[in-house]
């Protein structure tokens, strides 16, 4: 069987454990989350795992936020980067800008890399944002800046203003790489092909849960956008919780996949950062 006839496999829920072919997407050596990595042709080197801030995130708030309070969120920051995972993801939407402005408080802001996200959709929207996010963030600059949650298949038109915003801070030195988080097919065929786009966050997994399209499909767009030279991380690893059943699947199915330069997974505690830790290496060279 080959890797296309895998990905035409009907993979959810308890039905992916019982087919997955491990031996298609094992690795020859083992991944650590701590792991270097160069997010695609962006110059940026980060951990290959980032530590997401944002499970369940609306409104200004996310589980972080609202279980751990700033205090535990940057504890938990803080405890991450002390083990080399280096990477760290926010969003104006998830309300967890103090908490990583606390954890900086004691590392120092080169040896992190941010990444955010904006819901602004014109200019003015966004240069609003940046000049409050880095007040939030007690920074002066960020390493990627995403706009978030994206559906409109034609936003490279409609948010003309937004791109140029975020080009110039490119231009600035206020960020190192601009991109896009999709939230639909269409959204995703165009970042695919779009030049202005640095980065793409993609929802990837087995069972297609969350994601913009079956897993084919999806397999198809993001292989393309790799081969245009775009770095993609990925999100919902575990299909947004459902599917930590399978973990191990997940993982190797995410890091085996050729296109994903760094992943993002919500981490709401010390003892799932240990899970995560320990299952990574053994998960990607399974077979």
């Amino acid at each position: 069987m080959d890797r296309r006839s895998f990905l035409r496999y009907r993979l959810a829920g308890s039905a992916v454990a019982s087919v997955f072919p491990y031996e298609l997407l094992a690795g020859h050596e083992k991944l650590y989350t701590h792991d270097r990595v160069m997010l695609g042709n962006t110059g940026i080197e980060l951990s290959r795992m980032a530590m997401g801030t944002g499970t369940s995130g609306y409104g200004g708030s996310s589980n972080q936020t609202r279980k751990l309070g700033i205090k535990g969120v940057s504890d938990l920051l803080r405890a991450a980067f002390d083990e080399g995972i280096n990477f760290w993801d926010s969003a104006d939407q998830y309300g967890s800008h103090p908490h990583l402005r606390a954890a900086l408080k004691k590392i120092e802001r080169e040896k992190v890399v941010i990444l955010t996200k904006t819901n602004s959709k014109n200019f003015r929207g966004i240069k609003s944002d940046l000049e409050r996010f880095k007040q939030e963030l007690g920074t002066d600059y960020f390493d990627i800046v995403l706009l978030h949650a994206i559906t409109d298949p034609h936003w490279n038109l409609n948010m003309k203003g937004a791109m140029e915003a975020l080009s110039e801070a490119k231009e600035e030195g206020m960020i190192r790489a601009h991109g896009i988080s999709c939230h639909s097919l269409g959204a995703l065929e165009t970042a695919a092909d779009e030049p202005w786009v640095d980065v793409d966050l993609a929802r990837y997994n087995p069972g297609g849960v969350s994601m913009d399209a079956d897993v084919e499909t999806v397999h198809r767009v993001l292989t393309r956008m790799k081969n245009n030279g775009k770095a993609i991380i990925g999100m919902k690893v575990y299909g947004a919780g459902r599917l930590t059943h399978m973990k191990d699947e997940c993982l190797e199915f995410h890091t085996g996949a050729g296109f994903i330069d760094a992943f993002t997974l919500g981490i709401e505690s010390y003892d799932q950062l240990k899970d995560i830790q320990k299952r990574l290496p053994g998960a990607s060279i399974r077979a």
